[in-house]
């Protein structure tokens, strides 16, 4: 500005200013207003800045700045010592909860993460977890299940019914402790044996990438494997779900009916609309609705459909994503999009909501402490062993067959997906939740160690 402008601005703009001031003194003084006494002579930042966190808004932002600083911090470290950055991300949400945060400064943790507050954590979690879903569902390629597919189904359903079998066993003898209030035994026993059986596709795949082994044979079948275990486990997942939701066996039988219509039609309907639609798209003179928006109506449609029918909004995310054109492009696209905003920002925030479920306080006694190994160890067993047994007897050796069965016990976000429907439900109480979450946590640490125990024994 010009020396003359800036004299101008003075003039003009200063006294207002001043005036302005000196009217909200005087009548502050004058006793002008019962809110005027905050004004005057005491100061204000403080206030303003106290009463700022009251907001919604203010304090959800608060909380994603802190959730997401210490999933990255703890992820990077994690990292560095050769393990998956998501097991940072995983206990940074433990850290943020009861068991850390709330036992050593419990009123930091209230006044972060007040009750009132988790609602809108929930539903961007949710929000996250569809995304997720969504792209896990474009990501698999039914071409790929094709090859060595007889071998790899015989691996992935040993790898799901044995320890299915334990977790069902597991919950006969611990319905009365560990059940939700309202939850049947069938209830119960059905979610135990999915959380036992389940695998975290998406990690296996990031850790067969580091490893350099998705391009051998041993991981394009540790892969297809872990595919077809996913397929099946959100296959099984619905009827699981409305299990729990239907009061009667008539009401199960018509969600599990509705739920093989969707299916359908979102295959043989919904599939080749979609790609028609794209077929058209890319036609350079082409001015219709970017096919990016369409996909985003038909992820969140399909959600909606699944919650409605009354399985969950999750599943209808997955299978909106597996009818996407295969177009590698496409997907490519898409999922560099969505993974920016799913992985990055809002997962974290998925973690932090299970870790403030998760309270380690809950352990009152020595029983509990050894329920949580028996689980580890069921779940080591039902799944390591039940896999490398299957793959042995399907030819190959034992290096091979327990490398499977390592890379198919790694449970990781799959895990605490299915553990959250359960809690959401009433299935889990929170002491079964919270040794449930530790077994997730702990099968998927091993993982990395054990393949690099198997190469070294190999080496030999």
């Amino acid at each position: 500005m010009k020396q003359k402008q800036v004299l101008l601005y003075i003039l003009l703009i200063v006294p207002f200013i001043a005036l302005s001031i000196l009217i909200l003194y005087l009548g502050n003084m004058n006793g002008g207003g019962t809110q005027a006494t905050h004004l005057g002579s005491s100061f204000i930042l403080p206030s303003v800045l106290k009463n700022a966190f009251h907001n919604p808004v203010s304090t959800v932002l608060l909380q994603l700045i802190i959730i997401l600083f210490a999933a990255k911090g703890l992820g990077w470290v994690f990292s560095r010592f050769g393990q998956q950055s998501v097991m940072g991300e995983m206990t940074a949400g433990i850290l943020l909860g009861p068991t850390c945060l709330g036992m050593l400064f419990p009123d930091a943790f209230q006044w972060l993460f007040p009750a009132a507050s988790l609602t809108y954590l929930h539903i961007l979690s949710q929000l996250g977890l569809l995304l997720f879903m969504f792209v896990i569902g474009m990501e698999l390629d039914i071409e790929t299940l094709r090859n060595r597919f007889g071998e790899s189904l015989i691996i992935s359903h040993s790898s799901i019914v044995f320890p299915y079998l334990l977790g069902v066993g597991f919950a006969y003898y611990s319905f009365e402790r560990f059940a939700g209030p309202h939850a049947t035994f069938v209830e119960y026993a059905l979610f135990m044996g999915i959380a036992m059986s389940i695998t975290a596709f998406p990690v296996l795949a990031r850790i067969l990438k580091e490893r350099g082994m998705t391009t051998t044979p041993l991981g394009s079948m540790a892969l297809i494997c872990a595919a077809i275990n996913d397929v099946t486990a959100w296959c099984i997942l619905p009827v699981v779900v409305a299990v729990s939701k239907s009061e009667s066996m008539t009401g199960v039988f018509i969600t599990i009916v509705l739920t093989l219509v969707f299916v359908l039609v979102m295959l043989l309907v919904i599939n080749p609309l979609l790609q028609g639609y794209y077929d058209r798209s890319k036609n350079a003179n082409s001015r219709g609705i970017p096919f990016i928006a369409i996909a985003i109506f038909v992820l969140l449609s399909s959600a909606l459909a699944a919650e409605v029918i009354g399985i969950h909004a999750l599943f209808g995310a997955f299978i909106a994503g597996a009818v996407l054109p295969k177009d590698k492009y496409l997907r490519h696209n898409l999922t560099d999009r969505l993974e920016d905003v799913s992985v990055s920002l809002l997962l974290p925030v998925f973690f932090a909501l299970t870790g403030l479920r998760t309270s380690i306080s809950s352990f009152t006694d020595s029983g509990l402490w050894m329920s949580l190994g028996i689980i580890v160890v069921m779940a080591v067993i039902g799944k390591l062993f039940g896999s490398a047994i299957a793959a042995r007897i399907t030819g190959l050796d034992w290096h091979e067959s327990f490398t499977i069965g390592v890379l198919m016990n790694t449970r990781g976000l799959m895990e605490l997906i299915v553990l959250n429907i359960g809690y959401d439900l009433g299935v889990l109480n929170q002491q079964v939740f919270t040794l449930l979450v530790f077994m997730a946590i702990a099968t998927t640490f091993m993982t990395s160690p054990m393949l690099n125990l198997l190469d070294r024994i190999k080496s030999r």
